[in-house]
């Protein structure tokens, strides 16, 4: 098939995977369009890695169908492998060799040819030329993850699938990253990326959540905010943590968490949660404020729900 006559980037449906008697991936279904930045979200042992296997064609499912790039994930995966870039979760480049080296060695791999013209190129694109011949292994976080998508990008992929690329890296070079990723989008790379942080969430165009292995919601963020239908009021002050346990057994808070200085009472019953609000707070030195319902608030509720849904531990 002509990648290019494809609507979407990615277009599975109803894929699914077992490993022995658990099954990991339960007809997950999504698409990803060209150009978009689509986050992949959910707990440890979820599905999420599993799930970008499939479909990318590194792991064949039990059951299912889809494309990537236009490709048939299981009749055309050796295609599909040539034309996307995957950046898994643990750094998987060589410690005592050059950030140079690394990438003339994915190059061969690839049997690039101008093999050198490429190197410099990625070198120079991602800010690593000053540190061409500085050994990998004494690279931080931020720039062994440079490294890592330099090298992703140097077979020119149309899609990345990113799986959790931000573990363990400072602040300021996951805010860096997220601006490569969108300056990538914006020429029309297409990227999925599963990661833990909302602020990351909320810098994608689309969202998938997945709890043991099925997807609980997806859409932009307003979207995945609004299908819960949850609201939220603000309490600041003092002994948040027993305000949290009491509010806990009221009629109409179906979950309290605090954020710092807040806690956070959220739930279905508008009317019952703001009654409960104010009686919890009646004759104490609190504030209480009804608030928008954040990102963050939702995916702890899926993940609580799901997590009572499926009889496991969250």
């Amino acid at each position: 098939m002509n990648p290019s006559a494809t609507e979407y980037a990615i277009d599975v449906q109803k894929l699914n995977k077992h490993f022995g008697d658990k099954h990991v991936v339960n007809d997950v279904s999504l698409q990803v369009a060209h150009g978009e930045i689509f986050g992949f979200l959910g707990p440890n042992g979820s599905g999420k890695t599993t799930s970008i296997r499939l479909m990318c064609g590194l792991l064949t499912p039990d059951s299912g169908t889809g494309t990537c790039l236009g490709y048939d994930i299981i009749r055309e995966s050796a295609q599909i492998k040539r034309n996307v870039g995957y950046m898994t979760q643990r750094f998987s480049y060589w410690d005592d060799l050059t950030i140079r080296e690394n990438l003339d060695f994915i190059a061969r791999l690839y049997d690039m040819p101008n093999r050198r013209e490429t190197v410099d190129h990625a070198l120079e694109s991602l800010g690593l030329a000053s540190r061409a011949d500085q050994l990998t292994g004494a690279l931080s976080g931020g720039w062994k993850q440079r490294l890592a998508l330099a090298a992703c990008m140097l077979h020119k992929p149309k899609l990345l699938l990113l799986d959790e690329p931000t573990a363990g890296v400072d602040p300021t070079a996951r805010r860096d990253f997220w601006e490569e990723l969108h300056r990538l989008a914006a020429q029309g790379i297409s990227v999925l990326v599963s990661t833990h942080y909302m602020d990351e969430a909320e810098r994608c165009h689309k969202l998938a959540y997945i709890a043991y292995g099925k997807l609980i919601a997806q859409g932009t963020a307003k979207e995945v905010i609004d299908s819960q239908d949850l609201t939220t009021w603000a309490i600041h002050g003092d002994r948040l943590s027993e305000l949290s346990e009491q509010l806990r057994t009221m009629p109409g808070v179906d979950q309290t968490v605090v954020f710092g200085s807040a806690l956070h009472a959220s739930g279905k019953d508008h009317a019952a949660l703001e009654k409960a609000v104010q009686q919890a707070a009646a004759g104490k030195d609190l504030r209480i404020e009804p608030i928008d319902t954040g990102l963050e608030d939702v995916f702890i509720y899926m993940m609580s729900r799901s997590s009572d849904n499926y009889g496991m531990p969250s």
